[in-house]
């Protein structure tokens, strides 16, 4: 765990002292279109971690956006332009940004939504509990735990989780509701996976990108967690849709692992790659996946979205129905 952890930390590092030498060093400053193409291009040849599962012909990128490059173009244009090549790979830890505008991909959108807090509040809940990150409640009297978890900010610590599952201990099972969950903070992906282990185990491996060839990484590197005292090992529901994304989809691929735990709803966003960037010369700010995180079987296929164990969606028809919701009650209580 603490090796994957650092590799966080050491990208996030990486990116932020790549942006400092590039500010503090103006002598590659730049304004031209074609410079601030190439740099970006041949930065994400070298580096980026998911061409060949992404099935992005990156050479024929070049030759296709190069075409429409020209000396006068505008700053909206260019970054139009390069916003454009970056999208085309598909990920949501890749983006331009500049003083007036971020590119995005936007992969939750690539499927239909499938939560509604309201249908959720104002159907299923009757006393929700707003304990640190997460709001909570019973469900199907006090027989099921309902958990919240909207946002990894960080906070998730044993004074919040733990109060929470010593609430729900004597519950047939939990629901673990992430869908719309963007990502954030790594730390609360192990933070949460380990209150629901049974045992010792690995949860996934991860990669690094160690040199300028697609397929250059350095060894797999399995992530393994310990239980906790106390954890929380009958059934739990992860619920997940396109919009869990990020750590979100971190969670979703470890609790694979977990055989007491099901995930539920639609596959998620994606976004298993850790991002790390820099500064292009014209001084605007960019970053790109450049890590792999792999199952078990050390497969990266999980970067376009950890799949449910069961399919469910939403039926827009009925504003009074978690379809999803519904399908979690079902098999805890089966």
């Amino acid at each position: 765990m603490k090796r994957i952890i650092l590799l966080f930390t050491v990208a996030s590092t990486l990116t932020f002292s790549s942006c400092q030498r590039a500010i503090v060093g103006q002598d590659g400053w730049s304004s031209d279109p074609m410079t601030n193409f190439d740099y970006i291009w041949t930065e994400c040849d070298e580096k980026y971690s998911y061409f060949d599962l992404k099935e992005v012909d990156w050479n024929q990128m070049y030759i296709d956006y190069s075409a429409k490059i020209y000396p006068e173009m505008s700053e909206d244009s260019l970054f139009h332009l390069l916003g454009g090549l970056l999208t085309e790979l598909k990920d949501d830890h890749t983006n331009l940004i500049t003083p007036f505008n971020i590119s995005r991909y936007g992969v939750k959108y690539n499927s239909q939504d499938n939560y509604d807090y309201r249908i959720v509040l104002e159907n299923y809940l009757s006393d929700p509990y707003r304990t640190g990150p997460f709001t909570t409640d019973f469900l199907a009297g006090d027989s099921i735990g309902y958990i919240r978890f909207s946002s990894f900010t960080g906070s998730v610590g044993s004074e919040n989780i733990d109060y929470i599952l010593e609430k729900f201990q004597d519950t047939e099972g939990i629901i673990l509701d992430l869908r719309e969950n963007g990502g954030g903070a790594v730390s609360d992906v192990f933070a949460l996976m380990s209150r629901f282990l049974d045992s010792t185990r690995t949860v996934f491996h991860s990669r690094i990108k160690s040199g300028p060839g697609h397929n250059e990484f350095s060894a797999a590197e399995a992530a393994v967690l310990n239980p906790v005292t106390g954890a929380y090992t009958k059934k739990v529901a992860l619920l997940t849709d396109r919009g869990t994304y990020s750590a979100g989809s971190f969670t979703s691929l470890g609790m694979k692992a977990i055989p007491h735990i099901r995930q539920i709803g639609d596959t998620t966003g994606g976004g298993l790659g850790v991002p790390n960037g820099g500064q292009l010369p014209n001084g605007w700010t960019y970053r790109f996946s450049i890590t792999q995180s792999l199952d078990l079987n050390l497969d990266p296929q999980w970067e376009q979205g950890v799949p449910p164990d069961t399919t469910v969606l939403f039926d827009w028809n009925d504003r009074e129905t978690d379809e999803i919701l519904e399908a979690a009650m079902d098999w805890i209580t089966e």
